[in-house]
């Protein structure tokens, strides 16, 4: 029986089988193929879309907005002075306006549970963007990135240095229990994700050949792993009081060339972006002014090099979310 996800929402990966994880990446392929190949797929036409934002992004909103129109339809971008969702207007109210103006809902923005209600009230599909505690349509693409590059998940093992409570962290878990992968957390032991999500994942990976690990030590976490990910230390919507803190904790899992040393010799370097690596931005270039560090959770040695597929990465996002899209609406 083939796969069929059409008139579901996309929150957390949680909520879909290895099978149906599986469809949504060759689905991505297949849209990649056409993107490339300059063959037209305006399959959705006639449909709109609205895009809530409460946090701002480049790639989320990019990949929506030209996966969108790439589809044939219609996008609406509402940034977070755009609506009067949770000031004036309940979440709930605004899921039941917004369903019955739109064929599917973007949100981006807090907790879980705001999306979560959102697909619940609008009765229309609702994608996740992106939460405090998942970032699902990220997945999609790291793990089509990572397929492209080894042509197969089983075995593979892909450890995240550095705060493994965040929302990228949890996901990339779930993927790679959900798809027979072995998943490294490597940090330090107060910011592993929580023991119940770990249970739940540990479970999953039990059942499709797959395994989680947690760990301090960078030198288990880098050893014989075919994919090193990374992330910034302190998360959109966190304060920028944390800096110093998370400085403090998080440098001794910096990924540098020491750390990929340790990895595989066919190891690649992954991150969902935005990437302190230099100091050409105002962050970067605030934060090497008060503490003294040109770079922060990976060294620009290792974001320019070979073994960086980030901006493979990067447009895979645009592919992945229109598969979402896709699957979910036609």
């Amino acid at each position: 029986m083939g796969v069929n996800i059409a008139g579901r929402s996309f929150l957390k990966l949680l909520d879909f089988s290895s099978d149906e994880i599986r469809y949504l990446i060759d689905l991505s392929a297949d849209f990649k193929r056409l993107k490339r190949s300059g063959v037209p797929h305006r399959w959705l036409e006639g449909k709109n879309i609205v895009l809530l934002f409460e946090k701002t992004s480049t790639r989320t909103r990019c990949s929506f907005e030209v996966g969108g129109m790439d589809l044939g339809m219609g996008v609406t971008y509402l940034d977070p002075g755009s609506s009067q969702m949770g000031k004036k207007e309940s979440i709930e109210d605004t899921a039941r306006v917004l369903g019955r103006m739109y064929d599917g809902i973007e949100y981006r923005g807090f907790d879980q549970a705001i999306v979560e209600e959102l697909a619940a009230k609008a009765g229309v599909p609702v994608w996740n963007g992106l939460t405090t505690e998942f970032h699902p349509t990220q997945m999609i693409a790291d793990m089509l990135t990572v397929r492209e590059r080894f042509g197969k998940f089983e075995g593979i093992k892909l450890t995240f240095f550095g705060d493994a409570r965040n929302n990228v962290a949890n996901s990339l878990m779930v993927a790679c229990a959900k798809l027979g992968m072995h998943f490294c957390a490597c940090g330090p032991k107060e910011n592993m994700p929580s023991e119940e999500l770990v249970c739940t994942c540990k479970s999953i990976a039990a059942q499709t050949g797959g395994s989680v690990t947690l760990t301090d030590s960078v030198c288990e976490g880098a050893r014989d792993a075919n994919v090193i990910y990374t992330d910034i230390w302190v998360s959109m919507g966190e304060s920028e009081e944390l800096w110093a803190e998370r400085i403090r904790l998080l440098s001794p899992y910096q990924v540098n060339a020491s750390v990929m040393e340790r990895a595989a010799e066919d190891a690649i370097f992954m991150h969902c972006l935005p990437s302190f690596h230099d100091t050409k931005t105002t962050i970067g270039a605030s934060i090497a002014q008060k503490f003294g560090i040109c770079e922060m959770e990976v060294t620009d040695e290792v974001f320019e090099s070979p073994r960086s597929v980030v901006f493979d990465e990067a447009e895979n996002r645009m592919h992945s979310i229109k598969a979402v899209m896709y699957a979910t609406l036609k």
